[in-house]
């Protein structure tokens, strides 16, 4: 056999053994990453520059890593995608993989570096050469620790591949939701591994897209990590109001039941009623948009349904329009511990107090202590914000407490929506309680409350 003829047979061999060990449907351009679309045309533009911007800055004082995050339902997953499509473009994306919490092959860090090396090695061919070399000498690299296949399938065979290359740009890996691999232990491992091997990888930039978990941003505050970039992923009412004007126009025009609609439909002030309620995240605006569209029903009373929706008695057979909404905050409440003091601080939410309260005036309110309010939101970063939450510790009392999505309020009150975490009727009395109890006794603190109106 040449010479040839060997390099070609274990070419395929090692693609082979990538491929099985990997989760093809977790890159971007996989057909089952479509259920995250990319971003609706002229929206994100200014993010999506930024992301350019720094993909692109070789400097010596550039970031390798960016960590890009922000609240549950404002288009992260979105952007990341649209990103992936511009590097592909470019010839600068090295690998992508997009996490869902749950998913067979997608919810674990277990196929993360072969899915990436994988993806390197069909367009490098010096580093699927490489990365040969490796997998011959040892196939049991597939089954090591999370960094030793960072280090033996990513790092090792990307050195060899650029000892041969004069290459001058950067590659880029893009890694989405970051907080749905399971274990959070895994999602702090793969971070600190990054951080240990990326210092000998000048022109390797890696993208971590995620919510801003507390134990995620806890890993972004250590040493190792603190030459990395971020970038807040902010609600935007503009462009919003860009795809619901797109999406309603859609609507119109193709809905067999919109033909006898006169125009203009909707008025503009149900489209600011929508983008209120939105408080400038997708995620509402697409499950609105959703919901009026089913070809089963009248889009125009669809949209009443939508604008006028008052919370319902508990009934089984009560549908709410906002099922994929309420799905994902149940997702996110249903991993938080502290149950009995959860539902207290929710009460003082969603009591929607004329202005914002400090985790002091909440411990006031519920005698609870500053570290028992702190702990029990923990795990709610992505739909709670806490004032300066990575002020050090003795600042803890001066931070406030609010709510990233207005539409969270509304499904606080539903009972149906929210279930066991929705406001109720004893709630409200026992807040009223409460507030009294605080009101009449004379405390350290001396803020005032701001009583709900």
């Amino acid at each position: 056999m040449s010479i040839e003829n060997k390099i070609d047979n274990s070419n395929v061999c090692t693609l082979r053994i990538l491929y099985n060990a990997s989760a093809t449907n977790a890159t971007h351009d996989a057909g089952e990453s479509f259920t995250h679309p990319p971003c609706h045309p002229n929206t994100r533009l200014e993010i999506l520059e930024r992301l350019t911007t720094w993909s692109q800055d070789t400097s010596d004082s550039a970031s390798q890593i960016l960590w890009m995050h922000g609240p549950a339902g404002t288009g992260k997953s979105a952007i990341a995608q649209s990103f992936c499509e511009d590097l592909q473009g470019q010839a600068s994306l090295a690998g992508s993989f997009f996490f869902k919490r749950g998913h067979p092959s997608r919810g674990n860090a277990t196929k993360l570096w072969p899915t990436i090396a994988y993806q390197l090695a069909l367009i490098s061919p010096a580093f699927k050469a490489a990365i040969a070399m490796h997998l011959t000498s040892n196939p049991a690299l597939i089954d090591k620790s999370l960094p030793a296949q960072l280090q033996r399938l990513v790092v090792d065979p990307y050195n060899d591949a650029e000892a041969s290359n004069d290459r001058t740009s950067s590659l880029v890996i893009v890694i989405d939701g970051l907080d749905e691999c399971q274990d959070e232990t895994r999602q702090q491992e793969i971070l600190r591994s990054l951080a240990k091997f990326l210092a000998s990888q000048p022109l390797l930039r890696i993208l971590i897209v995620s919510r801003p978990e507390a134990h995620i941003k806890q890993v972004f505050g250590e040493a190792a990590l603190s030459s990395y970039a971020h970038l807040i992923v902010p609600g935007s009412s503009e462009d919003v109001e860009v795809y619901l004007t797109d999406e309603f126009k859609r609507i119109r025009e193709t809905h067999a039941a919109m033909a006898s609609i006169s125009c203009p439909w909707p008025e503009d002030d149900l489209i600011h009623h929508i983008i209120d309620k939105s408080s400038g995240h997708f995620i509402y605006a697409a499950t609105v948009i959703r919901f009026v569209e089913d070809d089963n029903f009248d889009p125009a009373e669809r949209l009443v349904i939508v604008t006028q929706l008052q919370p319902q008695q508990q009934d089984p057979n009560y549908v709410s329009p906002f099922s994929a909404l309420d799905e994902l905050y149940l997702q996110i409440l249903s991993v938080v511990p502290y149950r009995p003091q959860l539902s207290r601080v929710f009460s003082v939410i969603a009591a929607e107090f004329t202005g914002r309260l400090s985790v002091a005036q909440i411990g006031q309110l519920l005698q609870l202590k500053p570290t028992e309010i702190v702990l029990t939101i923990r795990k709610l970063h992505s739909l709670i914000e806490i004032e300066a939450s990575l002020a050090p510790h003795k600042a803890l009392v001066d931070q406030h407490i609010s709510v990233y999505h207005a539409s969270f309020l509304d499904f606080l009150r539903d009972p149906n929506r929210s279930r066991k975490f929705h406001f109720s009727d004893r709630d409200r009395q026992n807040l009223a309680t409460d507030t009294l109890v605080a009101l009449s006794q004379k405390s350290s603190h001396s803020d005032e409350f701001n009583l709900p109106q």
